[in-house]
């Protein structure tokens, strides 16, 4: 069944208030690792989906932001995607691995501790592309935030000239001859299936995934009449200075606990 929890193995915490376990679940037949964070105070919680950014080794999940997020009051699943740190299959950039995501979504909803029904989802550059499919797809999702998020994998491909021969061998070719590969990746298509609300943070400055992925997606959800709310920081890029950081991750989660 997805998000069943196949294995539970104890990981080293620097953070005594919070627990932390390699979890080994089910996404359509496939074993798939992620990291669990649980705070130690008895209760319930919200539930948090951590998407990871960038693709196997790189934009790995940190343990360190795993720890914020659980300590601001919610149980934390952060998926490697399949095919790494020894889970089965191929990591596919936006593509089957969105289904590590619900299946996520489902071992959250299943957790004793977590309000089944305050589910929220985050994603962090090419997770931001993921959250939103997970928005589309999955049931029950109470919010979303994409930060300095992917939104437009056609727009990827052009600006990364550095991304263009992963994505070509990961999605099978180039937007000119498979468009509709780089358009099932692509959720600015399928935002009328987007119920729950959107939180849009991005830096003006950001060079990695440009500025112009959430003036996009907040276009088209403005357009559907979707709820959005969008922050952004003229002066910064991909990645913020370490206290407006905290700030800001302070603020994304009290807007989530307001949905």
């Amino acid at each position: 069944m997805n998000g069943e929890i196949l294995s539970k193995v104890k990981y080293p915490s620097p953070n005594p208030n919070i627990r932390l376990w390699v979890v080994t679940y089910l996404s359509n037949h496939l074993k798939v690792k992620g990291l669990l964070a649980e705070p130690n105070t008895p209760g319930c919680y919200d539930g948090f989906l951590y998407l990871r950014g960038g693709i196997k080794n790189v934009g790995m999940v940190r343990v360190g932001r795993i720890i914020q997020f659980a300590s601001e009051g919610f149980i934390v699943m952060a998926p490697f995607y399949r095919g790494n740190q020894g889970g089965e299959g191929n990591e596919d950039f936006a593509g089957d691995d969105r289904y590590d995501a619900i299946s996520a979504i489902e071992l959250l909803k299943r957790h004793p501790n977590v309000h089944s029904h305050r589910i929220h989802v985050f994603g962090f550059s090419r997770g931001g592309v993921m959250a939103l499919l997970t928005g589309i797809l999955a049931e029950d999702v109470r919010s979303v935030v994409t930060w300095g998020g992917v939104s437009d994998m056609f727009l990827t491909y052009v600006e990364r000239e550095d991304l263009r021969r992963m994505m070509k061998r990961v999605i099978g070719g180039t937007p000119t001859k498979f468009p509709n590969r780089y358009m099932w990746r692509t959720p600015l298509y399928e935002l009328e299936n987007m119920n729950p609300p959107v939180l849009i943070i991005h830096g003006v400055k950001d060079k990695n995934v440009s500025v112009e992925h959430a003036y996009r997606l907040e276009k088209r959800l403005k357009e559907l009449n979707k709820q959005v709310e969008s922050w952004y920081f003229k002066g910064f890029t991909h990645y913020f200075p370490p206290k407006i950081n905290r700030e800001t991750l302070h603020r994304l989660c009290s807007w989530m606990k307001k949905q």
